[in-house]
């Protein structure tokens, strides 16, 4: 059975000073934003809304998650270190006197839920970020990365002839040139074509 809110704070809280359950900037800024129901619709066909036993509160297991990822832990040491911060714990909406999930538990739920899930939160998140005119998409990062290869051109119809018109006309003058265009008139030379492909691919391996 799907749940998605915790418990309410516990009496310990409301007998902290305010120092001690102040968020960071950060984790504030994340808190309020898990808010927000839409991030719970993702998980919904994953689990029966009457039937069965009550699983983790889904926000309880979002920021967790969270924090998982911010700060690259395992299940085990995520669990540890929420069970030992007051802060994290308020974070994680799990109250000083309450218990952290086992990470058998996450595991679980992260297995269950897979990819549809996580695809189902990004695109609320970029929704939201969209309304709130965060996104710029008027700039595009490309990877151009150039690996060598091993690659033989042909001769009759190589690259070389078609670059600009000014330097195929510089290599056509340049009879000693081996990059000059063929005559394609001319017809086939014995042996042009191999000795043509093999000082490409020395090239090229150079």
């Amino acid at each position: 059975m799907l749940r998605t809110r915790a418990v309410d704070v516990s009496l310990w809280e409301s007998v902290l000073p305010p120092e001690v359950l102040r968020l960071p900037a950060e984790l504030a800024r994340v808190d309020a934003l898990l808010d927000d129901p839409v991030f719970f619709a993702p998980f919904v066909p994953f689990f029966d809304p009457r039937v069965g036993r009550p699983s983790t509160p889904m926000e309880v297991y979002l920021r967790m998650m969270f924090l998982k990822f911010r700060y690259r832990l395992g299940y085990e040491s995520l669990c540890r270190e929420v069970g030992d911060s007051i802060t994290w714990r308020r974070f994680c909406r799990i109250p000083i006197d309450g218990r952290v999930p086992h990470p058998t538990t996450l595991m679980k739920l992260t297995t269950r839920c897979g990819t549809a899930a996580v695809d189902g939160c990004n695109e609320a998140l970029l929704a939201k970020a969209a309304e709130a005119k965060l996104l710029r998409t008027n700039r595009l990062w490309a990877d151009t990365t150039v690996v060598p290869g091993r690659r033989c051109l042909s001769d009759r119809l190589g690259v070389v002839g078609q670059g600009d018109p000014a330097d195929r006309a510089d290599r056509s003058a340049d009879p000693g040139c081996r990059w000059s265009t063929p005559d394609v008139g001319a017809g086939p030379q014995p042996g042009c074509r191999q000795a043509g492909a093999r000082d490409r691919c020395e090239a090229a391996d150079a």
